[in-house]
């Protein structure tokens, strides 16, 4: 069944799982860290998050376009500043569907529904592959003086398939299509994919860089 939701779209995809540094300074979304503070349990300061496919965070623009799978998001640090504004982390907790979203109040409110993760047995070679050519992107990253980062990897399929996706260099459409997969057996394929492809344009132009790695954390908490 559909909820509502606050909502803070950026200009990233999050992952269930992610970990993500926010600084909140645009007035409606300071609006929406007061209404979360007000929140009496701290456990559920929660708000949606989808990714902007066309505009911006902030501005009288604002979001133009957005995806409509996105993430529920759980605010779990927060700092107030002098100024009025707010440093805060907040984690993926799990996937959500925004069906429309309604910007007349002090903050943005979506109308979601949440996407259940298909429960699929994953084969343990997909998961042993995918792991291995992380492994082997590192050290690639390694051949050229770029630190990986640094990270253990947890062992469950579903957290793992989070876990790569926040962790390799990928692009929004990219990004979304991970969060948009049907299953961890997709998830882990597609991203194992990337990772390949990522080490190829490595093995052809060796002097360039690769692609930046997303700054981010993931846990699974």
């Amino acid at each position: 069944m559909s909820h509502a939701l606050p909502m803070f779209p950026l200009n990233t995809v999050l992952f269930p799982g992610m970990s993500v540094p926010l600084r909140v300074f645009e007035d409606r979304y300071r609006a929406l860290v007061h209404h979360l503070l007000r929140v009496e349990d701290p456990t559920e300061r929660v708000f949606g998050s989808v990714g902007i496919r066309e505009g911006y965070e902030v501005g009288e623009h604002g979001a133009q376009w957005l995806f409509r799978v996105g993430c529920r998001v759980k605010m779990t640090e927060v700092e107030a500043r002098p100024d009025g504004t707010f440093e805060l982390v907040a984690v993926g907790l799990d996937r959500i569907e925004l069906e429309r979203l309604d910007t007349s109040g002090a903050y943005p409110v979506g109308q979601v529904t949440p996407l259940v993760e298909h429960e699929v047995e994953v084969p343990d070679w997909v998961a042993a592959s995918a792991r291995a050519t992380y492994d082997a992107y590192c050290g690639a990253l390694l051949d050229i003086d770029r630190e990986p980062p640094a990270t253990d990897l947890p062992r469950d399929p579903t957290y793992l398939s989070w876990a790569l996706a926040a962790l390799a260099p990928l692009s929004l459409a990219e990004r979304q299509a991970l969060l948009e997969a049907e299953d961890t057996t997709d998830r882990l394929q597609m991203v194992t994919a990337v990772l390949r492809g990522e080490m190829r344009t490595m093995q052809v132009l060796p002097s360039l860089p690769a692609t930046e790695i997303a700054r981010t954390r993931w846990s699974p908490n």
